[in-house]
C-alpha cells in the first residue's frame, strides 16, 4: 500500500500537481493486478519486472520451458499502452531484420531513385527478443547500442528508437544445442536477471484450471507511456543516503577478486561488475521503495535487488562450479560480510 502525506512536494520536483502524482503512483498496483488476471504467482517475478520499468532498463528472463516467460512479457504489454513486437531470435536471424535496411525506392515526381531506412521491429516501446541465445553473436550484437543508447546507428545515419523503450528477452538454460551464450558486454546492460522458477503445487493447480477452459481474461491498459516517463522521473528523485551509496559501492567493489580481501571472492570469481552494477543497484532499489510507498532508500531494498543485478554481472570460475557454487551464493555470502550502512 502506498501512504501518502501532505508533504509530495518535498520529494518530487516536477512540473505534476500532488493529485497527479498520487493517481501516477496508485496505477502502479492496478498494473501488478492486470497482469495476474493472466499469470498465476510470480509475485516476486512481477514485482521484480515493474522495478526495471520503472528504473528504465531491460530484463532477461531465464527459465526451463513452458514456466510462461513469453506469456508474462505479452500480458504486461497489453497492460501497457505501448507498442509491442516480438522477435522470435534463430540461428539465421541477421541484425538487418531487427534493426531494419534501406530500400530502394523511386520518386514517381522526377523519376530520381533514392534509398530510404525501413524500420525494423525494434522500433516499438516493448521488444520481446524470445529465446535470445538461440541466435549468434553477431545479431545479438545489433542490439548493443539500442540498450545501452536507445538509437540506432545504419548506413551513417542514428535513428532514435521510441520511448520509453524496453528490452525483454527471454532464454533457456538447459538447453544447450543450437545455442549461443551472450557475451558479457550485452549481459551487462541488462538491468536485471530474473530467473522463474517452478510454481508451488497450488499455483499449478491453478494455471491448468485456468487454462484449459474457454474463459480468457480481459487485459485492460492501465497506464500510457507520458505516465511511465513521468514515473521514471519519480524514481530518480527518490532519496538515498550517502551512507547507502557508499554500501552499495563496497559490495559492488567486494566482487572484484583483483581488489578484494575476501578469500572466497578470490577463490570462486573470475570476474566481478563493474561501475554499472551499481548504478543499476541503485536505481532499481530507488525503483522498489517508490512501489512499497517509500520515498527514500532503505537496507532491505538494496539487499532484495542485490541478486537480479548481481547475477548475470559476477562470473565465477571452475572451482565454483565443480563445488556448486553460482553468482547468487557469491551475492549472498557478501552481504552478510560486508560492513553494513549506518543508515538503514
Amino acid at each position: 500500500m502506498i501512504y501518502w502525506g501532505s508533504t509530495l512536494k518535498t520529494y518530487f520536483k516536477l512540473e505534476l500537481t500532488e493529485n497527479n502524482i498520487k493517481a501516477l503512483l496508485g496505477k502502479l498496483p492496478q498494473l501488478k493486478t492486470e497482469i495476474q488476471k493472466v499469470i498465476v504467482g510470480q509475485d516476486a517475478i512481477l514485482d521484480e519486472l515493474l522495478v526495471a520499468f520503472l528504473a528504465g532498463g531491460h530484463c532477461l528472463l531465464e527459465g526451463v520451458p513452458g514456466l510462461a516467460k513469453t506469456l508474462i512479457v505479452k500480458t504486461m504489454s497489453q497492460a501497457l499502452h505501448l507498442s509491442f513486437r516480438r522477435i522470435q531470435f534463430t540461428p539465421d536471424l541477421m541484425p538487418t531484420d531487427i534493426i531494419g535496411t534501406e530500400i530502394l525506392e523511386e520518386d514517381h515526381a522526377t523519376g530520381k531513385r533514392f534509398f530510404k531506412f525501413n524500420k525494423g521491429p525494434l522500433f516499438a516501446n516493448i521488444i520481446l527478443a524470445d529465446e535470445i541465445n538461440r541466435t549468434p553473436p553477431k545479431t545479438q550484437s545489433a542490439l548493443l547500442e539500442a540498450m545501452q543508447e536507445f538509437e540506432v546507428t545504419y548506413g551513417g545515419q542514428t535513428y532514435p528508437l521510441d520511448k520509453p523503450f524496453f528490452i525483454l528477452a527471454t532464454q533457456n538454460p538447459i538447453e544447450q544445442a543450437g545455442t549461443y551464450p551472450l557475451p558479457e558486454a550485452q549481459l551487462d546492460r541488462f538491468l536485471l536477471l530474473i530467473k522463474i522458477g517452478y510454481p508451488t503445487e497450488q499455483e499449478e493447480f491453478e494455471v491448468l484450471n485456468r487454462t484449459t477452459g474457454t474463459k480468457k481474461a480481459d487485459i485492460k491498459a492501465v497506464i500510457t507511456a507520458e505516465e511511465i516517463i513521468q514515473a521514471q522521473a519519480l524514481v530518480r528523485q527518490v532519496t538515498i543516503s550517502e551512507d547507502l551509496v557508499k554500501y552499495v559501492s563496497q559490495i559492488i567493489r567486494a566482487t572484484r577478486p583483483d581488489t578484494t580481501t575476501i578469500n572466497y571472492v578470490k577463490e570462486w570469481v573470475r570476474w566481478g561488475a563493474g561501475p554499472r552494477a551499481g548504478q543499476a543497484l541503485i536505481l532499481t532499489a530507488k525503483a522498489r521503495a517508490l512501489l512499497k510507498g517509500r520515498y527514500s532508500v532503505l537496507m532491505e531494498d538494496i539487499h532484495a535487488m542485490a541478486p537480479a543485478v548481481l547475477r548475470h554481472r559476477i562470473l565465477t570460475n571452475f572451482k565454483a562450479e565443480a563445488e556448486g557454487i553460482n553468482s547468487d551464493r557469491v551475492t549472498e555470502e557478501l552481504i552478510k560480510v560486508v560492513p553494513r550502512a549506518k543508515t538503514i
